[in-house]
């Protein structure tokens, strides 16, 4: 039984310099967008973090694909690794070169493939505003934040400073509280201890709310903190580490209220879809 080039789903780690790293999602692209429940359905079965469905738009608009991202549970309105896994779909099969423009909920998003293979995404940057810790959020982490800061609309994240990077990197928190405690999830981070590291600050990415206990690298999550620890370092260009079993570098590039994201793929899984 043979399917056409459009029928291939492929599994992609995203944010990753080899296979086994960073953050897998599936790509499928497609004619059309198919009915929202059988969208749902794949996503559910591919059971990463995210799945990305996309289609081709014709010439001449805003954008060159449709861009749409759903978790094993729900559709979300930004993703950064399924963004770059897309990409890196389009310019390894010859689907799309150089630069694409995707329409998704948060607007046209941009990616760029460099002759490295490297990948920029442009992302709106997320607007930070403070706020206090939350009852029971303390508990639910298990550690003290220093400070918390809401994420804005596109990510409905909290955005929450530890002591270091030890306290990070040792979280184990409750998932079932946590879920109550933003719309989306919480981005636990702390400076790098180590300033020689090869990168400046790390992370953590919970979200079990949309059904992902903890996500190995989140690009989006980096819209926030490149405002975050640019403000506290001093720099534009920076360096993160999200800190999950998996673990991957995102390359950071302030630009007021863009952020360009930076990083590398590995195509893992390729197959048929038969359903």
């Amino acid at each position: 039984m043979t399917t056409s080039p459009r029928k291939r789903i492929r599994i992609v780690d995203a944010f990753a310099e080899r296979p086994f790293t960073g953050n897998p999602a599936g790509v499928l692209l497609l004619d059309s967008f198919p009915d929202d429940g059988w969208l749902q359905h794949v996503a559910t079965e591919v059971n990463h973090a995210e799945t990305a469905f996309a289609h081709p738009l014709p010439p001449g608009g805003a954008a060159d694909w449709a861009l749409r991202w759903f978790t094993p549970a729900t559709e979300v309105d930004l993703c950064g690794h399924a963004t770059l896994a897309t990409a890196h779909v389009l310019w390894t099969t010859g689907t799309a070169e150089g630069t694409v423009r995707f329409a998704t909920r948060a607007g046209v998003l941009v990616s760029t493939t460099h002759a490295d293979g490297t990948i920029t995404l442009d992302f709106p940057t997320a607007p930070l505003t403070a706020t206090g810790a939350p009852d029971g959020i303390t508990e639910a982490l298990g550690a003290e934040p220093l400070s918390v800061y809401d994420t804005g609309p596109h990510t409905g994240d909290l955005l929450v400073e530890l002591a270091d990077e030890k306290t990070v990197r040792a979280l184990t928190p409750d998932h079932r509280a946590l879920a109550l405690h933003s719309e989306r999830g919480i981005i636990a981070t702390a400076p790098a201890e180590d300033p020689t590291s090869g990168y400046d600050f790390v992370s953590r990415g919970f979200f079990p709310r949309v059904g992902i206990d903890e996500d190995p690298v989140t690009g989006s999550a980096h819209t926030a903190l490149a405002p975050f620890w640019s403000a506290r370092l001093g720099r534009t260009e920076l360096t993160g580490l999200q800190a999950s079993p998996r673990s991957g570098l995102v390359r950071t590039d302030l630009r007021g209220d863009r952020t360009l994201l930076t990083g590398r793929a590995v195509t893992v899984i390729e197959g048929d879809l038969l359903a």
